[in-house]
């Protein structure tokens, strides 16, 4: 019984090190970086942004950290929501916009996008959106976020994805 329980922990400490063998020999042979598309691998922040003729706007600015690959986004995010201290808002929001525009995001390539909300008197407080993003073929998974104060009525709209902050 001896015999078994030190061969398989001989076995397991040999497998052990071929693996950790691999995966360095992968990284420094250019293993691919993750996708800065990805809801986990970027930040979003909502601020205010200039006014226009009867609307308010609030922009998402993207960033996305080093160590992640550059990637393609277009047109406006879907299915988004938004919300108050938690509590889901009700408001469905459109789009505006050139909605096939590529724009590359990733490291030091911020994107934006613009949240238009008439301004009717009937606006109200929220602090955190949900959204997702599209790449020129399709969605990209998952759900990404984005926090600040902002506000929200029917009839908000979503513009699509620009370059820049």
């Amino acid at each position: 019984m001896r015999t078994s329980r030190t061969s398989l922990v001989a076995v397991a400490v040999a497998l052990a090190a071929l693996a950790s063998a691999g995966t360095g020999q992968a990284a420094t042979a250019g293993a691919a970086a993750p996708s800065a598309c990805r809801p986990a691998n970027h930040l979003a922040k909502i601020t205010q942004d200039r006014a226009s003729a009867g609307h308010v706007h609030f922009r998402v600015t993207l960033t996305a950290p080093k160590g992640y690959a550059p990637c393609r986004l277009a047109g406006s995010p879907t299915d988004v929501a938004f919300a108050h201290r938690g509590t889901p808002l009700g408001i469905t929001a459109g789009r505006y916009g050139d909605q096939t525009a590529p724009v590359t995001f990733g490291p030091g390539r911020p994107v934006h996008f613009d949240i238009q909300v008439p301004d009717n008197g009937h606006r109200a407080p929220a602090d955190g959106a949900s959204f997702t993003l599209r790449a020129p073929d399709g969605e990209i998974p998952g759900t990404s976020a984005a926090d600040g104060p902002f506000e929200v009525a029917a009839g908000t709209v979503i513009g699509p994805v620009r370059s820049g902050a």
